[in-house]
């Protein structure tokens, strides 16, 4: 016998442990590796669909956050034009007060330049008058010095005074 032809029994033998191996794995061995592979097959695909179904969600949830952030941006630009609307009115009205109050200023000053001018001339023309009747008394006293020039002037003033009445 050759080394490269192996004998009979040996074949047989080889064969014959050969198909118990073959029946044991394919009775007990194939079917737990087979169904191992097919939960790993059903594991891919549900794991495929998930992240299918999570992309899908994804762009969802991009596109509704896209959405959100320009309504919020229009939003913001909303308030900021409202506030800037509030201000120039704002300042509209704190002009106008502010001129109103100016005015009523003005107006109050003017009023206490005008009573204080008049308190004034009233002090004035008291003060004139009381220099004039204190200049008139000593003029009239140095003139009428005598009784028969005091005389004179009574009753000239007195024929002046019935002369305006009449």
């Amino acid at each position: 016998m050759s080394l490269l032809v192996p004998d009979s029994g040996l074949l047989f033998w080889m064969v014959f442990i050969f198909g118990i191996v073959v029946f044991v794995l394919a009775r007990f061995g194939f079917p737990v590796i087979l169904k191992m592979v097919d939960e790993r097959k059903a594991f891919i695909e549900d794991s495929l669909l998930m992240a299918e179904k999570a992309r899908t969600e994804l762009e969802k949830v991009k596109a509704d956050s896209e959405v959100i952030i320009d309504n919020a941006r229009k939003e913001h630009l909303r308030i900021i034009n409202e506030s800037n609307l509030l201000k120039e009115q704002l300042v509209k009205e704190a002009k106008v007060k502010a001129e109103q109050e100016a005015a009523k200023v003005i107006e109050e000053a003017r009023v206490k330049i005008v009573s204080e001018k008049d308190a004034a001339m009233r002090e004035i023309r008291r003060e004139v008058a009381a220099l004039s009747v204190d200049i008139a008394e000593k003029v009239l006293k140095s003139k009428l010095a005598s009784g028969d020039e005091q005389e004179e002037m009574i009753n000239k003033l007195l024929d002046e005074i019935t002369i305006s009445k009449s």
